[in-house]
């Protein structure tokens, strides 16, 4: 058989092939498939084997968690779970000057935790935060910026669908991997929060059609303790969420795989018995959502595993790793590289295309560098996590220009401090393994 490119091995043409079907606006996962079957085909393995191979990558039982957390993020969204905590939050912040970016900050990273999806929370929460910090006197593609970086952030705050992908591909502890991202995805929210002083303009609005949305009219006129009280009193089955699926994966009732169906019941069990807002339609609704956006994720998953068979044959992982090895001896310089190329690549693919990509090649430098698993996992999340919302082509950053009516050009101008922020934090992490891996020794 003739190759696609004299001289180069049927591995590297389909990486190539796939950059250009992507190029060619193919979604990822055809991309992937197409880009594989190719490969396979100048190999001269039968394509019967593309079945076997696409079954093998989907019924890992550890994956059994995305299409779980992916409907607990649904239905919570459906149920009015993040309307109330958004009111407990600018509850709780009060007249404080600038608080709606302290509300947007600190539910963007909340919320995003839960649904798992970035670009999701964009469009689930995006409008409300918007809203808000407007008339709390932020510039619209400000606001915009801030939605765009919390709901990215967020996938390195636990749980977090990127983190059971890792796991699973460098099989490594997803809930060691919980633990070592709760500090840093933390400290990460701190950098956002430390900007809004800085770019914030005009005077706090008062008596706003967006903040009288927040703080709904049973709580006007009451003293500040009692209407915090009635606040945290409606959020507080929303607030708990976390303990319920982090506390009960560290204290090893469940399995992070098991905490998915486990916060899928919770949040149906808030909806039918707490809040009374679940009704068939809705949970018709969410159940389609979340079908829809599970299978998006798993097809990427299936074609993901033609792709990495063709890598292993054609032994790319080797031949990529010595050349990045190849680079020098010093461990920066490759980690360097490394965060370089997962930066980029998370401006173009999603966290999850980006890994079962890159992972097979830069888990075996790792391994020969010494670096811990776990720590390179929050490293690689934190850089795929600042890829969603860096031009010229974070994906969040087109969701959020959808949902503001702004152009990307402003949204991108409005991201920038965060971007700036987020980088800084990244070099942070990257630098002081102990911000992981300080709760994983002492929960170990």
């Amino acid at each position: 058989m003739s190759d696609l490119i004299p001289g180069l091995g049927a591995g590297t043409e389909m990486v190539i092939l796939f950059f250009v079907l992507m190029a060619c606006r193919v979604p990822v996962a055809f991309s992937l498939g197409l880009s594989a079957i190719y490969a396979m085909w100048q190999i001269g393995f039968g394509l019967d084997l593309a079945g076997d191979l696409i079954a093998a990558s989907v019924t890992r039982f550890s994956l059994l968690a995305i299409p779980f957390f992916i409907l607990a993020g649904t239905l919570m969204g459906t149920l009015g779970i993040a309307e109330r905590m958004i009111r407990f939050f600018r509850v709780l912040v009060g007249a404080m000057p600038g608080g709606m970016g302290v509300v947007g900050t600190v539910v963007c990273l909340f919320w995003g935790a839960v649904s798992g999806s970035g670009p999701a929370s964009v469009a689930a929460i995006g409008p409300m935060i918007v809203k808000g910090m407007e008339e709390d006197g932020y510039a619209r593609a400000y606001a915009a910026g801030l939605v765009c970086t919390g709901a990215a952030l967020s996938i390195v705050i636990p749980p977090s669908i990127g983190l059971v992908i890792y796991g699973v591909i460098a099989e490594t502890s997803i809930s060691q991997l919980f633990i070592a991202a709760i500090l840093p995805g933390l400290f990460m929210g701190l950098t956002m929060l430390a900007t809004l002083p800085f770019a914030r303009r005009g005077g706090p609005a008062t008596g706003s059609p967006a903040l009288e949305a927040l703080n709904p009219a049973p709580h006007a006129g009451l003293p500040y303790g009692r209407r915090l009280w009635r606040a945290f009193r409606e959020a507080f089955w929303g607030l708990v969420t976390p303990l319920v699926i982090l506390g009960g994966i560290y204290s090893g009732i469940f399995t992070p795989t098991e905490a998915a169906l486990v916060a899928t019941v919770y949040a149906l069990g808030v909806g039918a018995f707490a809040y009374r807002t679940l009704t068939l339609r809705g949970l018709y609704e969410a159940l389609a959502d979340a079908a829809a956006s599970s299978a998006v994720v798993m097809l990427v998953v299936a074609y993901a595993g033609l792709f990495g068979w063709v890598v292993t044959v054609e032994d790319l992982v080797g031949t990529y790793s010595e050349a990045l090895l190849g680079l020098g001896g010093d461990d920066w310089v490759i980690l360097l590289v490394i965060m370089l190329v997962l930066l980029v690549a998370g401006m173009f693919m999603d966290a999850i295309t980006v890994m079962f990509i890159s992972l097979p090649i830069f888990l075996p430098v790792m391994r020969e560098m010494g670096w811990d698993p776990v720590w390179f996992g929050v490293v690689v999340m934190v850089n795929l996590a600042i890829g969603l919302f860096t031009p010229p082509v974070g994906i969040n950053l087109y969701v959020a220009a959808n949902v503001t009516r702004l152009s990307i050009e402003r949204v991108a101008r409005g991201a920038a401090p965060f971007l700036l922020a987020s980088l800084l934090g990244l070099g942070v992490i990257a630098a002081l393994p102990a911000l992981s891996l300080a709760l994983v020794e002492v929960l170990r």
